[in-house]
């Protein structure tokens, strides 16, 4: 079985996180984002997985190859040269998704985490006989996307409402998909939106159907939705496997933590945090909702909350970094300093306090 991950462009939304790394490789959870996709797809058979980029390859590419080796699995990239949409990038890996057994394969979005009920979809797939399965999830605020009306017996889809001014339903387009191969035959190549040109077309044919993702899903593409996903997700990993979440006095509920980092005396940790390895959290620091990534130092009784903070950058001690900071790579935060949603381009020093979001260049 194969599988296309639409990787896309520069992770503009995730900026300066972004700036250092494609945003796939970027750490979620200690785990760069499209490792979390391409372990699960591994887990249910897929023996080859297609990205469609057109953003760094070779950085993805030489990252990956390490994964290939170590999960079993065929890596391999397929370049735009020009942004094809969401359907276009099928068209052009074409070659790479068809082969002799006939068999379907995933699309998935790669900015989506979930719990990936990868197993289901098939079963799904398999049961209702259509040409094309996409999950879709219930949100709250249906008006803000495109909303798909389903049958609710068959999970056949009846048409797609974008962003409807009254209600049409509750549930959207997951960004997981299992597509016969046929599905290839009504792209061409060339920009192409898989959502608002492909599937209402096979919906009108009635063989588009809808499965419903049970458990949590989050679009993590921007810095609010990211922190909302880890929450989500390490929520999910206390109900699954809670032997990998940090335990001990310092920590308040769901803390994950890379063995390499080295965490001091007298820190409150949680919830709702991920340290990244080879990070240095010193004496008397309180975190929560927020991610360090690899090597970061936090400085003694700094306090960080609901922010990013980026590879091997700094928080100065008594520092205070909250509401939805971003540090990019390598940035030094000093001592007694205040940032209330600083967004900070990498190899920075922050020597004053930022009173207000704003982005420092």
């Amino acid at each position: 079985m194969k599988a296309l991950i639409l990787v896309g462009g520069f992770g503009t939304r995730l900026r300066p996180l972004t700036l250092s790394f494609p945003k796939p490789l970027v750490e979620f959870a200690n785990k760069p984002m499209i490792l979390h996709q391409i372990e699960a797809l591994k887990a249910v058979g897929v023996t080859e997985v297609v990205l469609a980029i057109n953003y760094q390859p070779e950085v993805m590419v030489n990252f990956l190859k390490e994964f290939e080796k170590r999960l079993e699995i065929k890596i391999t990239c397929s370049q735009e040269t020009e942004p094809l949409g969401t359907a276009g990038p099928l068209a052009l890996a074409r070659d790479k998704l068809i082969d002799d057994s006939k068999e379907p394969f995933f699309v998935l979005n790669s900015d989506v985490i979930c719990d990936y009920p990868l197993k289901e979809m098939i079963e799904f797939h398999i049961s209702h006989g259509g040409e094309a399965s996409i999950m879709v999830t219930k949100v709250d605020e249906p008006s803000k996307y495109g909303v798909v009306v389903m049958e609710e017996t068959t999970g056949k889809v009846e048409k797609f409402v974008e962003k409807p001014k009254i209600f049409a339903g509750n549930k959207i387009n997951a960004g997981i998909y299992l597509l016969n191969p046929s599905v290839l035959d009504r792209i061409e190549l060339k920009p192409t939106s898989i959502e608002k040109e492909i599937f209402p077309r096979i919906a009108a044919e009635n063989n588009l159907y809808a499965m419903v993702l049970p458990g949590f899903w989050m679009d993590i593409g921007q810095p609010k939705d990211y922190i909302k996903g880890l929450n989500l997700y390490l929520d999910s990993l206390r109900k699954k496997s809670s032997s990998k979440l940090a335990t001990g006095p310092h920590m308040i509920g769901n803390v994950v933590v890379d063995e390499s980092a080295v965490i001091g005396d007298g820190c409150l940790i949680g919830p709702d945090v991920a340290i990244g390895p080879s990070c240095v959290i010193e004496s008397g620091v309180r975190l929560s909702s927020c991610t360090l990534m690899r090597g970061v130092r936090i400085k003694k009784h700094a306090c960080v909350c609901s922010s990013i903070i980026g590879w091997h950058s700094t928080v100065g001690k008594w520092a205070r970094v909250e509401n939805m900071t971003i540090l990019g790579e390598d940035v030094h935060v000093r001592d007694e300093v205040y940032s209330n949603g600083g967004v900070v381009l990498p190899h920075k020093e922050i020597k004053s306090n930022i009173l207000k979001p704003e982005i420092v260049m």
